[in-house]
């Protein structure tokens, strides 16, 4: 079992920036990969970003490119920092723990294996 606890989230003006925080517990030796995904209301859940412990390359969806930052330490916590935002942004922002590997990037949720509760965002125009 892994444990995931995102915090970070809140209200903030378009322009703006916010750091999120995931921290994992558990069995977090056996993951391969950390993600963050966002869901709006009435929308689907959505790939944002994501990073794998061993080498740390990462991945992004095109709409944060160049504007959200993933990152890790070496405590077993995963950040998302996410600057220029834009109200299309609001969503509730999920952590996700990945326990298998894949070649591709790990933009789906159903390579995931563990999900945070979600923190909200929420981008006033």
């Amino acid at each position: 079992q892994v444990q995931l606890v995102e915090s970070g989230g809140g209200l903030v003006q378009a322009g703006g920036s916010l750091r999120l925080s995931c921290a994992a517990s558990g069995r977090t030796f056996s993951s391969y990969v950390m993600g963050w995904f966002r869901q709006a209301p009435g929308k689907e859940r959505e790939f944002v970003s994501a990073i794998r412990w061993s080498g740390g390359r990462t991945y992004y969806a095109d709409s944060v490119k160049g504007r959200f930052t993933i990152s890790r330490n070496n405590a077993n916590t995963v950040y998302l920092q996410m600057n220029s935002l834009k109200p299309e942004n609001t969503a509730v922002y999920y952590c996700a723990a990945g326990m298998s590997y894949y070649s591709g990037g790990y933009y789906y949720a159903d390579e995931y294996d563990y999900w945070g509760q979600g923190t909200q965002v929420t981008v006033s125009s």
